[in-house]
């Protein structure tokens, strides 16, 4: 089983994540390249790299590795390298070959899936949670983001998914088919416990088709629980946050206050 040194946190989505072969066929592999993609590692692209190495960005797993061919061709090292100053010269180019456009791939996900807004349209940070009516964590977090969310400051877009009672998904259902969803969803976590929220008995065929598609979504980006939240840090990395954040995780996820 090979081991790589190069991990994100994002490593448990992006495993999930299958995408099609990035580079094209017209340049024939070296062989040991090819060693490695017999493997299972897809290679994405090639990199310049110093001393006569060869590099190649690619995925296996999820991760992004580098793999770097040795200058007479026949032998290829797998991890990160550094310069005489201690400089990791591996993480920029698995950044824009790899994560990067794994980030827009599950960020355009996200936002063509079917959530509530909670917050201005106008905010300008955007972050993604998926959450379930009956998740006193879900609730924990909306009350945290109250700061950020009237402000202006961050839109909060609630994914609603319903897995954690036998009438959450009755319960998303509601909210999603009210007349005005953003206010509904507001009411009922304003409420908390108190919430009296109704779950729909007939779920529309069309609103329990959006409902399994986010919890599929859910699933293949690696969430486990609810909230699963996902977000953008200041160097533009998709992360997830799962559960209720503390303190400091907060403050990364929803920015200055």
């Amino acid at each position: 089983m090979m081991r790589f040194k190069y991990i994100p946190i994002l490593l448990t989505v992006l495993s999930l994540l299958a995408l099609p072969v990035a580079v094209t066929q017209a340049e024939e592999l070296p062989a040991p390249i090819k060693a490695i993609v017999a493997r299972g590692a897809t290679i994405v692209g090639p990199f310049d790299a110093p001393s006569g190495l060869r590099g190649y960005a690619a995925r296996y797993n999820g991760q992004g590795i580098a793999l770097y061919l040795t200058a007479d061709g026949k032998h290829v090292l797998i991890g990160t390298l550094f310069d005489a100053q201690g400089e990791d010269l591996t993480r920029a180019p698995l950044d824009k070959l790899v994560y990067e456009p794994l980030a827009k791939e599950m960020w355009a996900r996200m936002e063509n899936s079917t959530w509530i807004a909670d917050g201005s349209d106008d905010a300008p940070r955007i972050v993604y949670m998926f959450s379930d009516p009956n998740c006193p964590y879900c609730n924990m977090f909306w009350n945290q983001a109250r700061p950020w969310v009237e402000s202006g400051k961050v839109q909060v877009r609630h994914i609603m998914v319903g897995m954690l009672r036998a009438d959450s998904a009755g319960k998303s259902a509601a909210l999603l088919t009210a007349k005005q969803p953003e206010a509904a969803l507001k009411e009922h976590e304003a409420a908390g416990n108190a919430s009296k929220l109704k779950a729909l008995e007939s779920i529309p065929a069309e609103v329990q088709k959006q409902l399994d598609a986010n919890l599929a979504l859910m699933s293949e980006l690696g969430g486990m629980a609810t909230p699963a939240i996902f977000y953008l840090d200041d160097n533009g990395r998709l992360k997830m946050q799962q559960g209720v954040p503390q303190a400091q995780g907060l403050a990364e996820i929803m920015g200055p206050r």
